[in-house]
């Protein structure tokens, strides 16, 4: 189970890594890559092209990072072993079999006066 989410981790990582440098590519006023190969016109050469390139890779990284989040929950959500150097926890309950005990102070018991 470590190395899948190891694994999980490493993609996310890249995945994250990847975003970023898309994200830092983009311009929102349609300068950013488009405006270096198109010059003024961004619908010049197909360059609109990019600007959908890099949206759709936008949206396709982040979907991807939050898939690799959700499994690697459900993968490591539920760990079937206690921590190492932890005890459990002792028990405490009463047993079921044991009565209670008697109380110290009795009333006093009306015996009848025998002749």
């Amino acid at each position: 189970m470590d190395t899948i989410f190891t694994l999980l981790m490493v993609l996310i990582m890249i995945a994250s890594i990847l975003l970023v440098i898309v994200v830092m590519a983009q311009n929102p006023k349609g300068g950013g890559l488009s405006s270096t190969f198109g010059g003024a016109s961004s619908a010049q050469f197909g360059v609109q092209r990019t600007n959908d390139f890099m949206e759709k890779s936008t949206w396709t990284l982040g979907a991807t990072i939050i898939v690799l989040i959700l499994i690697s929950v459900v993968v490591t959500g539920k760990p079937k072993q206690t921590a190492p150097g932890i005890p459990p926890m002792p028990k405490t309950e009463a047993p079921a079999n044991q009565t209670a005990p008697a109380s110290k102070t009795t009333a006093p018991v009306n015996v009848p006066a025998t002749k």
